[in-house]
Order: structure tokens, then sequence, then C-alpha cells
């Protein structure tokens, strides 16, 4: 049952009175002249103490439960023990995504009138020099030298005991398919999440962990997991370097790591071109987008003693589901090469699902929505205790989003198309408004692209559509693998040949005789995994006329 207190700081004090000199956090500071990592450690009961310390400071400059506080910290040490002082205090964290861009970050800003800044000092420079996009801000707290200076190392904070509807947080929506929305999250959603996550996965005291999404490390502590930072932009994913990922697990013996299958993919060419295992590692999680079956099948043999997850959620719900690489390859598979959407597996405890019809103007009610049967495709609707309720200032596009029942239950529109199946799964077709509504009816993103994803050259697909919705136009668009680009108008010919006789041998492509060649898509700024379609569509159009 949830805890009373739904705090989620309230576990380092005992994480720290536990198991005080376990590592909780390894920051990399340089390398050895043996070529190894060296890393700064903080055990658990420092990075209590430093959390203390830092609460009392925030909290002597003016921070208090409830104030909106903007955070702009690089990912790290200081990132995790800024994150739980705000939850000691109760105050609640806004985090912008800063890979979105400038204007689009000043927008967020902007709109959701952090009343404090805590960040680098070029961030509250910053809050300086756009005087109207940080107008509502009155306290700044700037994270460096001079903030360590002024931290009591015997400061004593007591930990908040906020109530499970209480304000937490702001998470920002990565914006893959409309403007980024501010997530309203609340202490008994993070405690939730905690207490699914940890019970579905079995992750226990002691682990290590390298996430490869800064807000995945914020929960660690909790589960006595070492957080090790990993040595990444994480504004660019997708350009990372999978040497030192592939070595920071091994250094470490790392047991747990998230990412995106884009990062994953590129982690598995490493290892497998060089030969490489990681037997410490036993799990690895892959969420963002779709993961392919033929990445968790190249993948597998590099994790002798473990498996690979595949988590499905939202920014406004996470997690509601998740299958693991034994269940795709044993059996979803074919049904995803044949074009019949992804498997995203069981539900987690506590969560609900629905398919309901996807209808303009989206009911209110639940009671006003046609829920389908097994097999039937729409719109997938989700409810549980992770399940955000709103978004921040933005009463219209909660009301598109969200569904009350009779029981009072909140149901949040995921946006996604899929079908639940005869075993209780969940699969996955696509993004609701990414789907090419043709004179013939419906296509799914996720079924189309899986049939021309398993031509050799093809590195990944995009279905896109040209004209007005109901007399759309279907074609796709493809990116090559590296070293696979067509030269030259014959080349070409015969590439969009081959991928036109895949289109024939399913019914469901079987109308798509257009294809085009991008050598590299438009993607997500969090995941660099999600692919605007819309967009690469538009810029298509464009380039025809």
């Amino acid at each position: 049952m949830p805890n009373d207190n739904a705090n989620v700081a309230r576990f380092l004090p005992m994480r720290a009175e536990e198991m005080p000199d376990a590592p909780a956090v390894r920051a990399p500071v340089g390398r050895g002249r043996d070529g190894s990592i060296r890393y700064r450690d903080k055990t658990f009961a420092e990075l209590e103490r430093d959390a203390c310390a830092t609460a009392a400071y925030l909290a002597a400059n003016g921070i208090e439960r409830g104030t909106r506080t903007l955070v702009m910290v690089k990912p790290g040490l200081d990132l995790i023990r800024v994150i739980f002082a705000f939850f000691k205090i109760g105050a609640v964290p806004v985090v912008i995504d800063p890979g979105m861009g400038l204007r689009h970050f000043l927008r967020c800003v902007e709109h959701t009138r952090p009343q404090a800044v805590v960040g680098i000092p070029l961030a509250v420079l910053l809050s300086h020099l756009f005087r109207r996009a940080f107008g509502s801000v009155r306290t700044r707290v700037a994270v460096g030298r001079s903030f360590e200076r002024h931290l009591s190392p015997d400061a004593r904070f007591a930990t908040a005991e906020t109530q499970p509807g209480e304000a937490a947080a702001i998470l920002f929506t990565s914006g893959s398919t409309g403007a980024p929305k501010g997530v309203c999250y609340e202490h008994g959603m993070f405690d939730a999440q905690v207490r699914l996550i940890g019970g579905r996965f079995g992750i226990e005291k002691g682990e290590v962990d390298l996430p490869m999404l800064p807000i995945f490390a914020l929960f660690n502590p909790a589960f006595g997991m070492t957080t090790v930072v990993p040595e990444m932009n994480p504004s660019r994913p997708a350009a990372v370097d999978p040497g030192r990922i592939v070595q920071a697990i091994q250094q470490n013996a790392v047991t747990n790591s998230f990412g995106s299958p884009v990062l994953w993919a590129k982690i598995c060419r490493y290892c497998v071109d060089k030969g490489i295992q990681l037997p410490s590692v036993r799990r690895v999680l892959m969420a963002g987008a779709a993961v392919p079956p033929q990445l968790m099948e190249r993948f597998g043999p590099v994790l002798s003693n473990g498996d690979i997850f595949s988590p499905y959620g939202a920014t406004e719900s996470l997690p509601v589901s998740v299958i693991s690489a034994a269940e795709v390859l044993g059996g979803t598979r074919a049904k995803t090469d044949a074009g019949e959407g992804t498997c995203v597996g069981r539900l987690f405890p506590e969560m609900a699902v629905r398919i309901v019809e996807p209808v303009t103007p989206p009911p209110q009610r639940m009671e006003d929505a046609r829920v389908l049967g097994p097999g039937d495709i729409g719109e997938i609707v989700v409810a549980g205790p992770v399940v955000t309720r709103e978004y921040d200032r933005l009463p219209e596009a909660t009301a598109a989003a969200k569904l009350t029942d009779a029981e009072g239950r909140v149901w949040h529109r995921m946006g996604d198309l899929g079908y639940m199946d005869d075993e209780s799964r969940l699969w996955f077709c696509g993004r609701l408004a990414e789907r090419i509504q043709t004179a013939d009816g419906p296509l799914y993103t996720d079924c189309c692209e899986a049939i021309f994803n398993l031509h050799p050259k093809v590195c990944r697909s995009a279905l896109l559509g040209f004209g007005a919705p109901g007399r759309q136009t279907p074609a796709v668009a493809v990116e090559p693998e590296c070293g696979a680009f067509p030269l030259g108008n014959e080349a070409a010919t015969a590439f969009q040949r081959e991928l036109r006789a895949l289109a024939e041998s399913h019914p469901h492509t079987a109308a798509i005789q257009r294809f085009f060649f991008v050598k590299r898509f438009p993607v997500d700024v969090r995941h660099n995994a999600k692919i605007h379609r819309l967009t690469l569509a538009r810029r298509l159009d464009a380039r025809q006329r």
C-alpha cells in the first residue's frame, strides 16, 4: 500500500543509515594513465549530508515548500543532490529539456512562471538577459564553486512529509508531435513509480545503474542503487561514443541501464564488432520509441547474464506496460514483422488500459467513449497511480487529453493507437497524429514501417501522407544503413523497385508506391529516437514544389 508520507526523499536518509559507506553516485572526472575512467564518489551518507546542506542553503535563500524552481544544473552529482534538496524542502522543481532549443525553452519558462532559478552560473546569467521569459523569478542561486563554500557540512534538514496529492515537480514533454507541455507530477505519483518499477524488475540494494537519461537516476537512492554518471551530452544522446559507455559498464560492473533504442543500437554494433560481452548487466531497459526485434536479437548475445526489457509509457504516465526480449523473440516478433504492430507487453500492477474509438472532439467522460474489443485498433487510454492529472496552466490541453470515470479516476489519452490481444497484452501501432487517412482507410506507422525495416539496406523508415486527411496519398521515407545511400538515379530506382516489391507482398502496404531517401531523419531531442514524421513530410512536400 502507498506510504502516508509520499515524499521519495525519505528513502535517502534510510539508505544512508542502512548502507552509509556504499557509493551512491560515481561521477567521471577524467582519465587515469592506464586509460581507466577516474571517478569522484559520494557515499549514501555523504549524499544525504550534501542534500541536507543544500536544502538548508536553498531554504535560507527563500526557496520553501511549494516554490516553483527552474532547475538548470548539469546531470550528475549536482543534479541529484539539488533535486533531493528540493524534495526535502517540498519545493517544486521545473525540468525543461535544454535540447529543444533556446526559443522553445524560453517559451516554456515564460509559460511556467517559476519563482526561482537554481542553476550553473551561465544559467543564472541567462535569467538576467532574457527578462521577459524570467520575469516571474525572484530568487536566483548559482551552483558552482562559490555555492560549495556556502554549504554547512553539519546542516540537518528534516524531509517534508508531503501528501500524495501535493505538487512534486513539473516535467516537460519532449514535444515529438506538438509543442512541449509541462506535466504536473504529485508526490504520490513518484512514490508509485518507485513501487511499480522496483517490484516488477526485482531491483536489489547494491546494484549499479548507468542511466542514459538523467531523470532516471533520481530514484536510484530509493532502490539503494549506485548511479554511474555516463560520459555523454544528454541533449545530444545519439552522438554518444559507445566505447565510453561500454568502458563504464565494464569498469563499474553495471547491472542496470536505461537508454533509447538509438543509443543501444550504437552500443550493440560496437560490442558485436569487437566481440565484447557485458556479463555484469542483468537488465537493459530500452524505451523512447518502439524497439525493433532485430536490435533485441543482435544485442541478446552481448548480455550473457541479462535480458532486455522494453517498458511502455509517456511523460504523463510511466510506466504502463513492459515486455522482455525473450517474449518478443519467442513469440510476438513474427506478428511485428508481418505488420501487426509492436507488442509492448503486459500491464504493470495497479495499471488499467482501455482501447477507445478516436473521435473529434474527444469525450470528457469514459462512459461516453466507445470501448473497443480485443484486436480492434483504437486509441490507448490508461489509468493508475502514475497517471498525471493535468498539464501546467493548459486547461484546454488537459481537457483534450484526460477523461474521468464514474469512480473519479483520471484516464490519460496516450495519443497512441493500438489494441489488446487475447492474452491481455498491449500492442502499439503508431501515433494518432501520424496515422495516414487514405480514401481506402487508415494506415498506421508502426504496422507499415515494419515491412520496409526488414530490408537489409534500411536503417529505419517513416510512413508519410500527402494531401487532405481522408484523401491522403501514402509514401515512405527511408533512412538507409551507413554506406547504403543510393548514389545516382539508377541506384535509387533499383532501391525503390525492391521497396515496392516489399510493399506489394502485404495487403496493408500494397498501395504505397512513392519512396524517398533521406540521409538523416528529424528526431526528438530527448531520446533521438522518435521520428518527427510530420516535419519530415512538410520538408519533402516543400522539396517537390
